[in-house]
């Protein structure tokens, strides 16, 4: 069997020293294999690893590929604690009889502590004396995640509530306002304190790592013409979208949708794959991978393209190991730029031989010359639009 990496050493001889703990190395950096060594090393009988749903059969796979783990083993999508009261249950009945030892992959799925799925996770953690999360993203990108995952693994790393947990560590700015007969009110997180003493807190009990890889990375933004008519529909609906008192009632959230829907306009405008043929007239479309958005632009691009892998950007940017290929195409673009990362971390990861290619379409409006620079800053979309009122958004949209 192939040796232990080095980073994947230390992560275990990290993790031993407590029976709970975190490993937030980057998408690639062989956090599985790390986990299933680790649970070896314990004298539990049983283990629950909880991975999104999409992700079952690439962990199965991970998992026989490095020996197996010689205890029972229940592989279940988070999502099914939430819809499925039988399975969770039945996961707790379990649980109460036997030394368990509990992973929660892509452990953001659960930083959300008034979600259902989050608190069912956490009283199953309650049975297990060995917990374990695991996620791609280092934990210093966004301070509220923390809070529900340190509670996982035990309430005595932070000791402290949730309430406690954000006037100590985040300052907020509340802004008011009356339309009607009605009061809106709106909370935005403007700064964030005492960082240093929240990592003095969990930082036992943490591990990090960065992806190293001797092959190199191309990175390439091509451009594509959006037809006049599309165009003027784009416009139609900013106009139509951007209402002061709307955006207001709506608490920004309209913006999801309009976004969406001025993209959904141009997924597939004929430019688009004009660009596209160019590109993988010179490549090997065995090695490409295309992310897309719209259900729309699956549907066209299998058409066209049969020969060649389509992915949803949603659905498979978590858990998979797609290092046989070397190409990903981005077709329809995203504001979130971990889920950008964790795109491209299918391919670039462990194992991978070959230089990867990363390429971008951008179409000719504004919307996408936005989208590239929210991108860039490492924001995400409601951020951004929290921080713009509606008459420079109509102006740079």
């Amino acid at each position: 069997m192939i040796p232990l990496l080095i980073n994947q050493e230390n992560a275990i001889k990290k993790l031993q020293q407590f029976k709970v703990g975190a490993n937030f190395g980057e998408p690639g950096t062989g956090k599985s294999r790390s986990t299933i060594e680790l649970i070896k090393s314990t004298t539990c009988d049983y283990c629950l690893w909880l991975t999104p749903f999409q992700t079952k059969e690439n962990l199965a796979a991970e998992i026989a590929k490095w020996g197996g783990l010689p205890i029972e083993l229940d592989i279940v999508g988070t999502e099914t604690l939430s819809s499925s009261s039988r399975t969770y249950l039945n996961l707790y009945d379990k649980l109460q009889c036997r030394n368990g030892f509990i992973v929660v992959d892509e452990s953001l799925k659960i930083k959300n502590f008034d979600a259902k799925r989050t608190k069912r996770i956490i009283e199953l953690g309650k049975l297990c004396e060995y917990k374990l999360i695991l996620n791609g993203t280092p934990i210093s990108r966004n301070l509220l995640d923390v809070w529900a995952q340190m509670e996982f693994l035990s309430p005595k790393i932070l000791n402290m509530g949730q309430a406690e947990y954000k006037n100590t560590f985040c300052e907020y700015t509340t802004i008011k306002k009356r339309i009607g007969n009605k009061w809106y009110q709106k909370q935005f997180i403007t700064k964030y304190h005492n960082v240093d003493y929240l990592y003095s807190l969990i930082k036992d009990y943490v591990y990090e790592c960065d992806l190293e890889l001797e092959i190199g990375k191309q990175y390439l933004d091509i451009s594509y013409e959006i037809d006049d008519e599309t165009k003027e529909q784009y416009q139609k609906l900013k106009k139509e979208y951007l209402d002061d008192e709307k955006l207001m009632m709506m608490n920004n959230n309209i913006f999801l949708e309009l976004t969406q829907k001025m993209q959904h306009l141009y997924c597939c405008t004929h430019d688009k794959f004009t660009v596209l043929d160019k590109i993988l007239k010179d490549t090997d479309r065995s090695k490409v991978l295309i992310f897309r958005k719209f259900v729309e632009s699956e549907t066209q691009l299998k058409k066209r393209y049969p020969d060649v892998k389509i992915l949803s950007i949603q659905s498979h940017c978590y858990g998979l190991n797609l290092q046989d290929y070397n190409t990903i195409i981005g077709w329809d673009k995203v504001w979130d730029y971990a889920l950008i990362q964790q795109r491209d971390h299918r391919i670039y990861r462990t194992g991978q031989t070959e230089t990867c290619r990363f390429i971008d379409l951008t179409g000719n409006v504004n919307l996408e010359e936005l989208m590239n620079a929210n991108i860039a800053k490492k924001g995400k979309l409601l951020k951004y639009f929290k921080e713009k009122g509606f008459k420079e958004l109509m102006e740079q949209l």
